[in-house]
């Protein structure tokens, strides 16, 4: 079985023992601050559900209809598990403030708070295990599913805290203070991850992607690479997509230009932490280039040597040659 499948299968199936370990806790206590714990559960199992659906398309092979892959079905899984999750926060608020006026009786508290605190310390470990294997084979699904259950291991901690300190001082409202503040810590994750799966749904550049390539580019630079321009990263899935400009010496060949940008296309996908396709648009040079070019024993060159251009994010994602700058 792939990796990110067997990773997503166990979080769903140790999401749902925990749900129902949630809600015995709730039935056992009546407390509404369990209850605010045991709700957000229900979304772990159906945002894990979607998330295992997500992950069997995204490692599905390219195809004639998905020239790019499957891989953006992950953002889009992301969007759905951080609309879920600020659903789920949002109904604990208008429950809890309900119950802050009509207050039902509360129980057994210590034996809640056993079950909730051994239910998030699960999901801290499984929270752990999905962001290391996300981050390895590079799925945002992964890892969203990880740092939810991370905020869940987190708001469960706090909720253990909070249900003793309702037990040794008997202030039974701080159940509804306690929720309230754990479904704006909900809300404020849900938002905070549907904002990064919109922003790769909308292909916004990835600026650490792209730092990485301009770092790579930039200490592996060849005498003929004269400069990088208009470089541009998108990422579907674990795959990255690349595009860019370079300027080659214009006298070179076709079979030399073919060479210097499968060295670039070799060279990124050794070096980079990505499986990169790169889809390189080669420019001849001008005779403006010729002061930052070093090109050695240059015949036509017009212009004396001055300095080399650093490439830095500010120059090679600007769509012109440097000597325009």
């Amino acid at each position: 079985m792939h990796p990110k499948k067997k990773a997503i299968l166990i979080s769903l199936c140790v999401s749902i023992i925990l749900m129902l370990a949630k809600f015995a806790a709730y039935f056992l206590t009546n407390s509404n601050a369990i209850l605010t714990d045991a709700a957000e559960s229900i979304v772990n199992v159906i945002a894990s559900s979607f998330a295992f659906y997500s992950i069997y398309l995204s490692t599905l092979p390219k195809d004639e209809n998905h020239p790019y892959g499957h891989g953006k079905v992950e953002f889009f899984s992301a969007f759905v598990e951080g609309v879920l999750i600020g659903v789920a926060g949002i109904i604990i608020i208008f429950k809890s403030a309900h119950d802050l006026f009509y207050p039902s009786e509360i129980k057994q508290l210590f034996d809640g708070a056993i079950i909730i605190g051994a239910t998030g310390f699960i999901n801290l470990i499984i929270g752990f295990y999905l962001i290391q294997t996300g981050k390895k084979h590079q799925s945002i699904t992964l890892e969203a599913d990880g740092k939810h259950l991370l905020t869940d291991s987190i708001s469960s901690a706090g909720l253990v805290l909070g249900v003793i300190l309702i037990q040794f001082t008997q202030f039974y409202w701080l159940d509804g203070v306690i929720s309230i503040a754990l479904g704006l810590y909900i809300i404020f994750n849900g938002y905070k991850l549907t904002r990064k799966s919109v922003g790769g749904l909308m292909d916004e550049s990835n600026i650490e992607l792209v730092k990485e390539i301009v770092t790579v580019l930039q200490g592996n630079r060849q005498n003929s690479w004269i400069d990088v321009h208009n470089l541009r990263a998108q990422q579907y899935g674990a795959d990255l997509h690349i595009d860019c400009h370079v300027t080659l010496p214009y006298y070179f060949d076709l079979n030399t230009v073919h060479k210097e940008i499968s060295s670039i296309d070799k060279l990124i996908n050794i070096t980079g932490s990505h499986q990169t396709e790169l889809f390189i648009h080669a420019d001849p040079c001008l005779p403006a280039c010729c002061n930052y070019c070093k090109m050695p024993n240059c015949q036509v060159r017009q212009e004396d040597f001055k300095g080399e251009i650093k490439w830095t994010m500010e120059n090679v994602t600007k769509n012109q040659k440097h000597f325009s700058q």
